[in-house]
């Protein structure tokens, strides 16, 4: 038919972004009723996997700048959810841990993740859902983030 175009086809990146926007919006929704971020949580479970990181570190794995990882160590350290071992200063590294308060929050984002999970892999067929685990785990590694979530 003349004058009539299709569609392109979609494009598998902009898919993928999409599909991430909503989910973070759900997840973020879901984690503020426990007053945490996908920030906040991210930090946690890098935290929890390897106390002590640096500042630095952590900004780093959360693809953040140091100055917005300090803002979020701090919001978590006034919830109670971490302890600096040693106090800030200049030339100082902080030996930030999880505290039992960090730990029960943890859990309680990891249910959101949990959750998020299964309403994702729920709307695809059951054996859909190992090869989407599958080739998004393969897209992360290929891509260097494996990993970089934390939890």
């Amino acid at each position: 038919m003349r004058g009539v175009t299709q569609p392109p086809p979609a494009s598998p990146a902009m898919l993928l972004v999409l599909l991430g926007r909503r989910l973070r919006e759900r997840m973020d929704g879901a984690l503020r009723e426990h007053g945490l971020s996908l920030r906040h949580l991210s930090a946690l479970g890098h935290l929890a996997g390897r106390p002590g990181l640096s500042y630095s570190e952590l900004a780093r794995r959360a693809g953040i700048t140091v100055q917005s990882m300090q803002s979020t160590l701090a919001q978590l350290e006034v919830l109670g959810a971490i302890d600096r071992g040693t106090e800030p200063g200049r030339g100082r590294t902080a030996e930030l841990h999880v505290t039992r308060a960090g730990e029960a929050l943890l859990a309680k984002g990891r249910e959101v993740v949990q959750a998020a999970d299964e309403d994702l892999l729920h709307a695809l067929g059951e054996d859909q859902e190992a090869l989407t685990t599958l080739l998004l785990r393969g897209l992360t590694a290929a891509d260097g983030s494996a990993g970089r979530a934390g939890l």
